[in-house]
């Protein structure tokens, strides 16, 4: 089965645009890698300033590989993108970060 990785990410409410625009520029950035099988990001209705980014992958070896791959290199500016970003990087969107990791035992699909 697969393994579920949980980023919760604490976003004040002045950054939340920001990091939707980041992730919504980004795409394509996770889907093409080895193992990868679903993304999704959760913006908080209510009660909380922690988003959650939702990754789905094959296996752990596949997330490690991703992590220290095109992840690494897209994080520190050198994805070889057009934009080359040698200046200054922005200042990150959110204020803190927790990976969750889990194990799917048990799933369903609409019939």
């Amino acid at each position: 089965m697969s393994i579920v990785k949980i980023n919760v990410l604490t976003v004040p409410a002045e950054q939340r645009e920001v990091l939707e625009q980041r992730f919504a520029s980004r795409a394509g950035a996770v889907e093409g890698s080895d193992g990868f099988e679903w993304f999704e990001l959760l913006r908080p209705l209510e009660g909380t300033d922690q988003y959650l980014v939702y990754t789905r992958w094959r296996s752990e070896e596949d997330f490690q590989n991703w992590m220290s791959g095109s992840m690494k290199a897209a994080h520190q500016g050198t994805s070889g993108g057009a934009e080359g970003e040698s200046g200054g990087r922005p200042k990150p969107a959110a204020t803190g970060s927790t990976l969750w990791s889990f194990e799917v035992v048990q799933q369903a699909s609409p019939k």
